[in-house]
């Protein structure tokens, strides 16, 4: 399933008891949890999911992860998931996740991703199949013409002011 626009939009879920922090809102580290399953359901949609790790003996890990805390989030609100495509290479995945509150529309976070493909058996950098590059290019091609997120790309860091 996808938006209108062409961005991956399957993942959904809701915020857990559990996840809730004496705060009483999500802990931050539940955002990345959670964004972890939208990972799954992600890698699911391209081709790089369980199955194909079985199969091939590959997978994905994440070397670089860039999480924007946006808008606070309560104990049962619905979440929805959309993931666009940046960029890749024959090796790595340059995405973005951003979640929704599902009920009133709202964009409560993003996660931005770098992930590598690697071998299961060395834990080494290795190319996607062939198929696999095909489909990340099909993908590109729709969520390139599609504005990104304002937080991806971004970094972390302050501004200093002249003295």
């Amino acid at each position: 399933m996808n938006t209108p626009d062409g961005l991956f939009d399957e993942y959904r879920n809701r915020v857990q008891p559990e996840w809730i922090d004496y705060n009483e809102h999500l802990n931050m580290g539940y955002y990345v949890v959670v964004f972890d399953l939208a990972t799954d359901a992600w890698l699911d949609y391209i081709g790089l999911g369980e199955r194909h790790k079985k199969t091939h003996g590959v997978m994905t890990f994440t070397l670089e992860s860039h999480v924007n805390y946006l808008r606070e989030l309560r104990n049962g609100d619905p979440l929805r998931f959309t993931t666009q495509l940046l960029a890749f290479d024959e090796k790595r995945i340059h995405y973005i996740h951003q979640m929704f509150h599902a009920g009133d529309g709202f964009l409560a976070a993003t996660n931005e991703l770098m992930s590598l493909h690697v071998t299961d058996r060395e834990r080494r950098a290795a190319p996607m199949e062939a198929s696999v590059q095909r489909r990340l290019g099909e993908i590109l091609g729709v969520h390139e013409t599609i504005e990104s997120p304002a937080q991806a790309g971004r970094r972390i860091g302050l501004r200093h002011k002249p003295t």
